[in-house]
C-alpha cells in the first residue's frame, strides 16, 4: 500500500510520512532497534528481534506491495525516526474486517506531532484498505499514548493485567483499544 504525506512538526521541521520499501531496510531496522531500546512500553527488546536487513527488506517490500497492509515510516532530515503499521488480524472471513495497529518513535522526536500524524496515517490507510475496525494494545502506564489514542477516537474494550512481563518492572497491564472505521 502506498502512502506519502509531508507534515510540519511543532519545531518547524518537516517530516515525510511514507510507506517503507526494501531500500529502507537498514535504516528502518536501526530505528526499530533504537525505539525498542529506549522504552519499556513496546512488545519486544532489541535482543529478541533477530531480524536481518534482508528480512526487513522483504517485510517492507511486502507491505509496500500489499493492498491491505502498510508500514509508514517517519523521516526527518532524511533520517527514519519512527514507524507505524497496519496489518490484518486474520484472513478468515470472520476476521477480515479487523486490522491491528502498532507505532514506535525515537525518544528524541517525542512531542513533535509525529505520533498523531502516524496514527492518522494508519487510520486513513486502514479505511482505504476496507477495514471496519482498527485495534491496538497499549501499556496502561503509557499515559501519553493512551491520551493520544483516546483523542483520535479509540475506545477501551478490555484490559489484560498480565499482558506483558517486563524485565524491568514485572507485570504490565495492557489496555485493549479499538476504533470503528465505518461509523
Amino acid at each position: 500500500m502506498e502512502f506519502c504525506r509531508v507534515i510540519e512538526l511543532r519545531d518547524g521541521r518537516r517530516c515525510v510520512l511514507r510507506n517503507g520499501t526494501a531500500a529502507d531496510a537498514r535504516a528502518a531496522l536501526d530505528s526499530f532497534n533504537q525505539t525498542h531500546e529506549e522504552t519499556d512500553y513496546l512488545l519486544t527488546y532489541p535482543d529478541e528481534g533477530g531480524l536481518t536487513v534482508g528480512d526487513e527488506a522483504r517485510y517492507l517490500q511486502g507491505r509496500a506491495e500489499s493492498d491491505d497492509e502498510v508500514e509508514v515510516l517517519a523521516e526527518v532530515g532524511g533520517v527514519i525516526v519512527g514507524s507505524a503499521g497496519v496489518g490484518r488480524v486474520g484472513s478468515k472471513e470472520k476476521l477480515r474486517h479487523r486490522a491491528e495497529f502498532g507505532i514506535s518513535i525515537e525518544r528524541e522526536y517525542w512531542g513533535l506531532g509525529i505520533g498523531r500524524a502516524l496514527v492518522e496515517a494508519c487510520v486513513e490507510c486502514a479505511s482505504v484498505a476496507g477495514y471496519v475496525q482498527l485495534e491496538l494494545e497499549v501499556v496502561a502506564d503509557n499515559e501519553r499514548a493512551l491520551s493520544l489514542y483516546r483523542s483520535e477516537g479509540f475506545v477501551e474494550y478490555g484490559r489484560n493485567p498480565r499482558g506483558y512481563r517486563s524485565r524491568q518492572s514485572g507485570w504490565q497491564e495492557l489496555v485493549l483499544m479499538r476504533l470503528e472505521l465505518d461509523g
